[in-house]
């Protein structure tokens, strides 16, 4: 009987009308400030590093019957993929920087009101 009411008051809830709280506020600004750059660094992460891989496979022989071209093909590719691994938690960290001075203000005040309420 009690999972019966409890069940039905999820489903009431699930379809009455939702208040938006300064906190739920707060956190959707602090997401939208990272995901982003969160974004751009998993891809290009997960880019530069199959074309690292590309390139070792290349170098070792395993793709390009191992010659010699081959071989050099494989280490051009893998010194690019090196490369964009390098540079991927800089570029990552410039448009963190971004997304926070983009939104900084905005949280800041709606953090600020959420103290001073709680006071």
């Amino acid at each position: 009987m009690n999972t019966d009411k409890i069940y039905a008051q999820n489903i009431a809830n699930e379809y009455s009308p939702k208040q938006t709280s300064k906190v739920v506020a707060l956190r959707k600004l602090d997401q939208a400030a990272k995901r982003p750059a969160k974004l751009f660094a998993y891809i290009f992460g997960s880019i530069c590093s199959l074309i690292l891989g590309t390139g070792m496979s290349f170098a070792m022989g395993v793709i390009g019957g191992g010659t010699p071209i081959s071989m050099v093909i494989g280490i051009v590719v893998g010194l690019v993929g090196i490369a964009g691994c390098a540079i991927n938690y800089p570029i990552y960290k410039k448009m963190l920087a971004k997304g926070k001075a983009k939104y900084g203000s905005d949280i800041i005040r709606l953090a600020n009101e959420i103290v001073d309420e709680q006071q």
